[in-house]
């Protein structure tokens, strides 16, 4: 039913019955977008998606995955954001909202991917951090940090304006778009995600209580 309502909506469709042909048929197909379920013979939606976030997995990394899921209570849904999930959908869903929510986390992609010549010379140094964001690279002294697309978002967004505190919806609406329906807790676990990989320098990723999130401009600053 899935796949009748996308193919209707002018999408190329392409399916896999388990975990491990979904991986085979990434690293063999051109795909801008998966459809991910949890519950899957062989190895979860949760390995696949762990799997495809890999640096070392032969699999474009920025694709965007959308988890498709019965499974709606909050620590499943904190689980698959954590694991790399740019959105996560619950049985049962709307058509029309399932083909919007792919139409928007495709179009972000292709805004990354599309980017001009300025932006893609667009460099942030703050401290030892250091984001290209034409290369979507970000590396903390000399070494590169692998951060999901939502981490990157989110630190370029934070250490753009080092001291500014921005809001949880200010963050949501930069790394996600307007019409993305996230909570605030799903934010604060993208934070904690960003941090622990920022390892000494995690708390330059300061919570300004009640409101949001800041870069401390400088390590000194911690305190």
């Amino acid at each position: 039913m899935v796949s009748y309502n996308l193919i209707r909506a002018g999408f190329h469709v392409t399916c896999a019955d388990s975990g491990e042909e979904a991986l085979e048929r990434l690293r063999t197909e051109k795909i801008d977008c998966v459809l991910l379920d949890l519950m899957l013979p062989g190895i979860s939606g949760l390995e696949v998606c762990t799997t495809m976030r890999k640096v070392e997995s032969n699999i474009r990394r920025s694709i965007p995955i959308i988890m498709l899921t019965a499974k709606g209570e909050e620590e499943d849904v904190v689980a698959g954001l954590e694991c790399g999930a740019d959105d996560y959908i619950t049985k049962p869903f709307s058509p029309k909202v399932l083909i919007a929510r792919i139409k928007a986390v495709i179009k972000r992609s292709f805004t990354d991917q599309s980017e001009t010549d300025e932006s893609r010379q667009s460099v942030i140094v703050v401290d030892g951090l250091e984001i290209d964001k034409g290369r979507h690279e970000v590396k903390l002294n000399g070494t590169e940090v692998q951060l999901t697309t939502t981490e990157f978002s989110i630190l370029s967004l934070l250490a753009a304006k080092p001291g500014w505190v921005f809001t949880r919806q200010q963050i949501i609406d930069f790394a996600r778009g307007y019409d993305f329906l996230i909570t605030p807790r799903a934010i604060d676990v993208q934070i904690f995600g960003l941090r622990k990989k920022l390892n000494e320098y995690d708390k330059m990723v300061e919570t300004v209580r009640g409101i949001g999130y800041r870069y401390r401009s400088t390590p000194e600053a911690q305190g």
